[in-house]
């Protein structure tokens, strides 16, 4: 049984990172006009992703719980790692579920919160969860390690690069304007 949640759990995971990276990424396309057929794009699958890379994000979460359990326990052996090296990466998976869980939802009842959140308000808690992700991914994915650190960096740092190139868009700094 324990093995079944191990397998089942890291391969959730396998499916909820870029799940989520997805989500945010057409996430930054949404409201960005000047990124054209990406724009457009991102506008028919971003909310339909980010509910698949949620509900998957959940059964990560209900399995690592589990496996977790059963290493506390000591029904399974302990990771290579320490065990408060272990703990806190739950503890960072559980920040990263929390402020998802936030994000949702403030997006489907804004009014649930003493004042109506804003758009703005909802993805930086999704950013916040992604960034947990993140470093959850990094800290207690080592199980593949060969696999997930080498892409971690490179490709948190294109989202940090199309961030940037977004701020740039709204603040009008680049144009494509045709000097006279």
């Amino acid at each position: 049984m324990s093995q079944l949640v191990w397998l089942l759990d890291r391969g959730a995971a396998l499916v909820t990172y870029p799940a989520l990276y997805l989500a945010v990424l057409t996430g930054i396309f949404y409201n960005t006009e000047s990124f054209g057929m990406l724009h457009e794009a991102a506008q028919r699958i971003h909310i339909e992703l980010s509910v698949f890379a949620m509900l998957v994000t959940l059964l990560h979460a209900g399995l690592g719980v589990l496996d977790a359990w059963f290493v506390v326990t000591g029904q399974v052996p302990a990771p290579t790692y320490s065990m408060p090296y272990f703990l806190g990466g739950v503890t960072v998976g559980g920040g990263a579920l929390l402020m998802l869980v936030v994000a949702v939802l403030g997006f489907t009842d804004a009014k649930r919160f003493q004042r109506p959140w804003g758009p703005r308000v909802v993805h930086s808690f999704a950013y916040a969860g992604f960034t947990f992700g993140t470093i959850h991914a990094a800290a207690i994915g080592t199980d593949l390690t060969g696999l997930v650190r080498p892409l971690l960096g490179p490709s948190v740092a294109f989202l940090v690069y199309v961030l940037l190139l977004r701020l740039l868009v709204l603040r009008g700094i680049p144009s494509n304007a045709i000097p006279d």
